[in-house]
């Protein structure tokens, strides 16, 4: 199982050709995804119109879902926030810290092209799916 950030999903359904829109593509196929509730939601708003947000909502709704995980995740995360600017790395979105957390306590490798992830790579645990 693989979770998939926003930003690889929008890629994705934007036709965007990349080794992560590949690997999404290939979990797809291998129903080895599993849809992060937030991450739906930060898809679906960005989506400029209604035939868009109904295809995405029908692809979403086949997937196997998870949701963020309420206050204790929440507190997880702000304990990693915390940690990553001990060492002098603050992450800029608070989203991004909960989706990390959530990939990290429960051990499911994230697809991203996002930078901000790689500190939760380097000093938390989060795996990276691209290096599975």
């Amino acid at each position: 199982m693989i979770v998939a950030d926003s930003n690889v999903w929008i890629d994705f359904l934007g036709g965007t050709i990349r080794p992560s829109t590949n690997r999404l593509d290939t979990a797809l196929a291998d129903q080895s995804l599993v849809l992060l509730d937030v991450v739906a939601a930060e898809v679906l708003q960005g989506l400029r119109s209604d035939r868009d947000v109904s295809r995405t909502m029908r692809l979403f709704e086949s997937l196997q879902s998870l949701e963020i995980g309420g206050l204790p995740l929440a507190m997880e995360a702000a304990r990693n926030y915390r940690r990553l600017r001990a060492l002098g790395v603050t992450p800029r979105k608070t989203i991004d810290t909960l989706i990390a957390t959530r990939c990290i306590a429960d051990n499911i490798p994230l697809l991203y092209d996002d930078r901000d992830f790689d500190p939760f790579v380097a000093h938390l645990g989060l795996i990276s799916a691209m290096d599975r």
